[in-house]
């Protein structure tokens, strides 16, 4: 009923424990606040499944509300090819993709990260909250560009990516052996 959907709204929403807690504790010290989401707390920060989902949806929006895709991907094939068809539905469904992604990159990354003795599960939460953050920024540089007709959506990938390391690197390098 609408009471249900209400308070989950409000859950997802809180400022105590909810998206923009969440946010902003994973700007400041992402590997920090991951493993004590892993090893202690899973109540501070909001449900990593949730957090890739709810971002790529933002993300989804703003990108459907200024076009911005045909700015920089483009789509236009004389035959669909596989890569092409596969290339459409991960533009289309960010949600999805991010956590078919993110399940990908965590088996190799429990393969070349072996040493640090994280397991996959691990490896895969961390991937959904800093795949969650990269949807972030680029919802970020996709309004900027949309508000400025500026291309900054290359910066907004630089950005993410640089954040991507510092955050696995904070993860991997701070646990306690």
């Amino acid at each position: 009923n609408s009471h249900y959907v209400l308070h989950e709204i409000q859950q997802v929403l809180n400022f105590e424990k909810g998206i923009f807690y969440t946010i902003w504790e994973l700007l400041i010290r992402p590997g920090k606040n991951v493993r004590l989401f892993i090893t202690e707390n899973r109540s501070r920060l909001v449900k990593p499944i949730l957090f890739i989902i709810v971002t790529s949806l933002m993300y989804s929006l703003v990108n459907n509300f200024f076009l911005i895709e045909d700015g920089y991907v483009k789509y236009d094939e004389a035959e669909k090819s596989t890569t092409g068809i596969i290339l459409q539905w991960i533009q289309d469904h960010y949600g999805y993709a991010n956590l078919i992604m993110a399940i990908f990159i965590a088996f190799w990354a429990k393969i070349f990260f072996r040493k640090y003795g994280y397991n996959f599960y691990e490896i895969l939460i961390l991937l959904c909250f800093v795949m969650g953050m990269g949807m972030l920024f680029l919802t970020v540089f996709a309004i900027l560009q949309g508000l400025t007709n500026f291309g900054l959506m290359q910066i907004g990938g630089i950005l993410f990516i640089v954040y991507c390391t510092w955050a696995i690197g904070q993860f991997l390098t701070g646990k306690n052996h």
